[in-house]
């Protein structure tokens, strides 16, 4: 799972070349997604791992890193 966020967002978003980007990484603050990037990334993680993101659920708990989202991911897979 952890591969797969790390390649749609490499592939999709502006990652500098030579600064890799940690799996704990703010992706905010490091500025590789702004607003529309993270509606992009909700439908990306709906369409992959067949989750509902909900609105209250859109927080930088759960978006903000590779690592967060892939948390976020496998909480929510569980529930269901």
């Amino acid at each position: 799972m952890r591969a797969k966020l790390r390649k749609f967002i490499e592939t999709n978003f502006y990652v500098p070349e030579g600064d890799p980007l940690p799996d704990d990484g703010s992706l905010l603050d490091r500025g590789v997604i702004d607003s529309t990037g993270v509606l992009e990334l909700i439908g990306f993680l709906q369409d992959e791992f067949g989750i509902e993101v909900k609105d209250d659920e859109m927080l930088p708990e759960n978006l903000d890193s590779i690592a967060k989202l892939e948390a976020y991911v496998t909480r929510k897979k569980a529930a269901a």
